[in-house]
Formats: structure tokens, C-alpha cells, sequence
């Protein structure tokens, strides 16, 4: 699908199928999948305690991931909410915590006031669909793409959704930023170049390890080998 008009058109129509899919679903199966999503992420990736985590205000059924990071702030991560400052421009991280005085923003989000601005180290995202090679479609301002595009280097990106959000392709190109992880009720899931890696929790954590100790080869972080080192910073090829 190389036409960009037809492309537009192919995304716009998948966003709203998967939106409206999502939004069907029962709230028992909704927190139910929640759950176990939030287990995943507080199992594996134990090293988010350490770092600044990028996360989101959840809306139109998405997973809410408050819940995983209160988990990480209670182990010393400071948590960041994004901030759209200028259209076609790089999102901005401002430090979110408890209690802390909010605005409302793009969609009437919360928007942090009086914090400080935050490069985070991982990003928690919310993928409106994913596809078998780790690309996420998203509601369609690029404001994810063209952050990830500016941090230099590139934080852990993972994905959390749904099975239901799960897609063939969703026609990736040059400007589309793959995630390193993908985490739903069945599982994480490493972005290798075969496509998506069912791993055990175990596995991941020693895996988000290896991939953020070869983006900061200067750091603290010592761990056995994973596939993620085949894709640098950019992510998949």
C-alpha cells in the first residue's frame, strides 16, 4: 500500500473498527484483562522500579496502566505524563505523581502543572492496533512516532493493548517506530526480526535488561544477551 491517500483512508477505517471493538468489550473481561496485563508488567519488568517511565492517561477503553505504575513509583521510578506544546511537534514529558495540580489537555487529559520536564528511559504506550512485526497504529497525530524519533537514546518502548487489537500489518512506513515489547492478557511479547517472541517473565526481564544496557552501553545495566540488540535504536528493520 505505497499510495498515501489510500493508506490515510486503510488507517482511519481499522482505527475505528478497533476502537469500537474495544469499546465493546464487557467490563468483566475488560478487568480481567487488566489485571493480568498489570501482573506482566510488575513480573516483567522489574527494572522500570529504576528508571523514569513515560506512561498515559487511559481513555476509550485502553488498558489503564495507572495501576502498574503505582507499582513502580512505590520502587523509586518516577512516572511522566505526555504534553502536546505545538502541533507536528515531539510530545513533552512532565513528572506526574499523586495530588499533583493538572490542567486539561489534548482530548481534556490531565496535563501536570508546575513539574518538571522528564526524558523518559521507558515508555509505557497505547497502541490502538499492533501488528505482527511490533508497529503500532495509533489514533493518527504521530505525536508517538515523532517523540520516539527525538530521544536519543531511544527509551524502552513498549506496547500494551489488548489481543483484540492485534492486526496482520498495519502497512508500516519509514516514519512508523517499532516497540520493543508488546505486552497483552496472553503474554509479553519481544519485537524480533522473526516477529512477535512469546516470552516468560523471567525471560523478559532479563531481555528489557540487555536491550537498555546496549542503548546505554555507559550505564549500570549488566545482563545475558536478547534478541533486542538486533535492533539498535531504531528499532526493526
Amino acid at each position: 500500500m505505497n499510495d498515501a491517500f489510500e493508506l490515510k483512508a486503510w488507517r482511519k477505517a481499522q482505527r475505528n473498527t478497533l476502537i469500537a471493538r474495544r469499546a465493546a468489550v464487557p467490563a468483566p473481561e475488560h478487568q480481567a484483562w487488566s489485571v493480568a496485563i498489570t501482573a506482566l508488567l510488575v513480573e516483567g519488568f522489574p527494572l522500570l522500579r529504576t528508571l523514569s517511565i513515560g506512561f498515559y492517561w487511559p481513555m476509550q477503553g485502553e488498558f489503564d496502566t495507572r495501576f502498574a505504575i503505582r507499582r513502580f513509583r512505590d520502587g523509586g521510578a518516577v512516572a511522566a505524563l505526555p504534553v502536546v506544546v505545538q502541533k507536528q511537534a515531539p510530545l513533552q514529558f512532565r513528572e506526574w505523581r499523586p495530588g499533583v495540580a493538572t490542567s486539561r489537555g489534548v482530548f481534556d487529559l490531565p496535563v501536570p502543572e508546575g513539574t518538571r520536564v522528564v526524558v523518559p528511559q521507558a515508555v509505557l504506550m497505547p497502541p490502538v492496533g499492533f501488528d505482527a512485526r511490533g508497529y503500532r497504529l495509533g489514533y493518527g497525530g504521530g505525536y508517538f512516532d515523532r517523540t520516539l524519533a527525538s530521544i536519543t537514546p531511544q527509551p524502552l518502548k513498549i506496547g500494551v493493548a489488548f489481543e483484540l487489537s492485534r492486526i496482520d500489518t498495519i502497512h508500516p512506513q519509514d516514519y512508523d517506530i517499532p516497540m520493543d515489547f508488546i505486552v497483552t492478557e496472553a503474554g509479553i511479547h519481544e519485537v524480533t526480526q522473526q516477529g512477535l517472541k512469546l516470552l516468560t517473565t523471567p525471560e523478559a526481564a532479563a531481555c528489557a535488561e540487555a536491550l537498555l544496557q546496549s542503548r546505554h552501553p555507559q550505564g549500570a545495566y549488566t545482563s545475558p544477551p536478547c534478541y533486542g540488540h538486533q535492533f539498535g535504536e531504531g528499532g526493526a528493520t
